[in-house]
């Protein structure tokens, strides 16, 4: 009888073991949409850390600056990761979407890049200046071609700056607005480009390198336009997320954004 007891008794421990290993292997999906690079990148690193958590992390790649956010708002994704805050409460404005940002992860330096023109010194009168046609970072870019002494903005107009605002253009440039992601390819036909971080990276170039002027680090810019983390509102608690971004805001992150990308992308952890 007793023998017929303890056979009954391990069984059952057996079982119940059993399935509590299955429940705690079964893995918790979290989709997050980013830019390919150097967003995506940086999530990669995170995968493995989130496993651990029984968060299994899914990332969807996006190649604008507007998808990602419509998929968050249709709450196809979780969260994304590929703009900074003034993008987003623009993107709000006009798209009577309801996103927030829980966390800055990193900075990226924005640049002005040589065309068919090597040098500042180098520019023509009439030449063509390439930026993007975003309103927060088109008054980024005029802020930077400011600080590079060939413009001058009304200083009323800050971080809201359009070529409207332009008050002295003395080389009578050309500002040609432009979809970010265009930009890079567009190099061969303009003089200049000022181009946001993410398309730099993807395109092979290097910020401090490459990059005829840039922001920073110490500027207005980069106090300004973090990259972040974009949720819903009512998601800023949930627990995948709060996983999330403390695995990105992990030393081993910290050194990746280091050792990859070279000054390109700042960690601001």
């Amino acid at each position: 009888m007793k023998r017929r007891l303890l056979a009954l008794v391990l069984t059952l421990t057996f079982v119940v073991a059993g399935a509590l290993t299955g429940c705690g292997s079964k893995s918790e999906k979290l989709v997050v949409g980013a830019s390919p690079s150097p967003h995506a990148e940086i999530l990669k690193e995170v995968q493995g850390i989130l496993k651990e958590k029984g968060i299994e992390l899914e990332i969807k790649e996006f190649t604008d600056y507007v998808q990602p956010n419509l998929s968050l708002q249709d709450k196809n994704l979780a969260a994304n990761y590929f703009q900074h805050k003034p993008y987003l409460d623009d993107f709000n404005v006009k798209n009577k979407t309801d996103l927030v940002s829980v966390a800055q992860i990193h900075y990226e330096p924005l640049g002005v890049y040589p065309g068919k023109v090597k040098s500042l010194d180098g520019l023509k009168d009439g030449a063509t200046v390439a930026v993007p046609n975003d309103t927060t970072n088109e008054a980024r870019a005029l802020i930077l071609l400011e600080t590079a002494g060939l413009i001058k903005l009304d200083p009323k107009a800050g971080f809201n700056a359009t070529v409207k605002d332009i008050a002295e253009n003395p080389k009578k440039l050309q500002i040609k607005e432009l979809e970010s992601a265009q930009l890079t390819r567009a190099l061969p036909d303009v003089d200049l480009a000022v181009i946001n971080g993410n398309y730099v990276l993807e395109a092979g170039f290097n910020v401090n390198t490459d990059a005829l002027a840039k922001e920073e680090l110490d500027s207005d810019s980069a106090k300004t336009y973090a990259n972040i983390i974009a949720v819903r509102r009512g998601d800023e608690g949930r627990e995948d997320i709060k996983a999330l971004i403390e695995a990105l805001k992990s030393e081993k992150v910290k050194k990746f954004i280091e050792e990859k990308y070279k000054g390109s992308v700042v960690p601001l952890f």
